[in-house]
């Protein structure tokens, strides 16, 4: 049974759904190549897909550490499913690179639970965003999970003041390195990008068919994460609650993004795996899950044949 398979985080289980990810990004990655390709191109490929591998362990890593879910392959299993559902995100590099970023950020703000090296934490985390800003602007809005982890966990006047200084910091690095490497200011309009709310590609049957899947997996699993919320202890309370704020602003991002074709979705999976991970590992609707995880599992190649 799929659920049996899923329910342990064992090598076997990661091997495969990394597999997974490998066949169908190398498979997107051909499609585009079909008049042949160079070496750069080549090895840009390649890295994106060890950054999107990457993304998959620190996820599982940062999930079982947290104890944000239990030890079992769900999350990084709905995560692969998830960015291989649209073939656009697979081509596009610099929203895989600003998606790891943030989850090396959501590492250190998750650990500020523990109160220690608290404004070390701050400073790597706000540094992380500030990274990820540059290779997708609107990740900036991810700035927002960090004062809500301080307003939780430490707030105190000066911590307030160094996800500032790190924007600094990052801002005055990337200053210097256009300088240096072209000769030319790094404006900001270098760095922003503006919004586009043109929605009509969403109508389209490649990109319609994943994101209804993937909303009606939110909302079938958000309210019993809100339960759980609800029964949670005061201390780990805060921790859920971040996730869920994770949420929210990747939608926002969404939203915001200049480019609706899909792949301004991956902000959106993390928080998503972990929340529906939640659901899957409980003890209720065994059946159903079977049959829903089954279906999640083969949406992927749905889209492919619709392709």
């Amino acid at each position: 049974m799929l659920t049996s398979f899923f329910s342990k985080s064992k090598p076997l289980s990661l091997a495969v759904i990394i597999l997974l990810i490998c066949v169908f990004y190398i498979g997107v990655s051909f499609s585009s190549w079909e008049n042949g390709f160079g070496w750069v191109e080549f090895l840009e490929k390649t890295g994106g897909l060890l950054v999107l591998v990457l993304s998959l362990l620190v996820l599982n890593f940062i999930a079982k550490k947290n104890e944000l879910t239990k030890r079992s392959a769900y999350k990084s299993l709905l995560f692969a499913i998830f960015a291989i559902s649209f073939p656009k995100l697979l081509q596009n590099s610099p929203v895989i690179i600003a998606n790891l970023c943030l989850l090396f950020a959501f590492r250190r703000i998750i650990s500020l639970r523990s109160y220690k090296s608290v404004q070390k934490k701050i400073f790597d985390a706000s540094f992380w965003v500030s990274i990820a800003s540059l290779y997708y602007f609107w990740s900036s809005l991810f700035f927002i999970l960090i004062f809500f982890a301080i307003l939780n966990f430490a707030s105190s006047f000066k911590n307030w003041l160094i996800p500032f200084v790190a924007m600094l910091a990052v801002g005055s690095l990337t200053l210097c390195f256009h300088l240096l490497a072209y000769d030319q200011w790094y404006l900001f309009q270098d760095w922003f990008q503006p919004s586009e709310f043109d929605f009509s590609k969403y109508g389209e049957v490649p990109i319609l068919v994943p994101l209804s899947f993937l909303l009606g997996l939110l909302i079938w699993t958000l309210f019993p994460y809100f339960v759980a919320i609800q029964k949670a202890s005061v201390t780990r309370r805060p921790v859920l609650s971040v996730v869920l704020l994770y949420l929210a602003l990747a939608i926002v991002v969404a939203i915001l993004a200049p480019e609706k074709n899909g792949s301004e979705l991956i902000f959106f999976f993390v928080p998503l795996s972990i929340v529906a991970s939640n659901y899957f590992e409980s003890k209720k609707d065994r059946i159903f899950k079977e049959i829903l995880l089954l279906a999640i599992i083969l949406m992927p190649f749905v889209v492919v044949l619709i392709l």
